[in-house]
């Protein structure tokens, strides 16, 4: 597994990007998935950017790993900041026009939709995220 760490700031989301899209290049990954992951890497770290540490500022560690048979991107995401398991929210009611849903949630929705395997688990004070997409 390759991992950076870095702050969880909004700044350093194209950081990340990066650095998971040259793993996933390495790989093979074809264009579809790696936007699909692209979107839900965006997504992750703007919520830990903008939540896990409110008001104050933490560092975020992002990994990526490659499993064959069948070929997946492993992407896991660690905090140190407010415990908070994002598959514990309900979804949001995507029937309901933009003005009657509640704020909030999409993200997370689009995330789970896109993503072949979503975990969460809270270990010795760090939030981790997993996404599986398979490819």
């Amino acid at each position: 597994m390759k991992e950076i760490s870095l702050d969880a700031v909004i700044e350093n989301i194209d950081t990340v990007t990066d650095f998971v899209n040259e793993q996933l290049e390495t790989a093979g990954c074809p264009m579809k998935v790696q936007i699909q992951i692209d979107i839900a890497v965006d997504e992750i770290l703007s919520n830990i950017s903008r939540y896990a540490y409110a008001p104050n500022t933490g560092k975020v560690w992002v990994g990526v790993e490659i499993k064959q048979n069948p070929t997946a991107a492993v992407i896991s995401f660690k905090d140190e900041g407010y415990p908070y398991n994002p598959l514990a929210k309900e979804d949001p009611n995507v029937t309901l026009s933009a003005e009657e849903r509640k704020i909030g949630g999409l993200g997370i929705f689009i995330v789970k939709k896109s993503m072949d395997g979503m975990e969460y688990e809270n270990i010795d004070g760090k939030n981790i995220l997993i996404l599986t997409k398979n490819f």
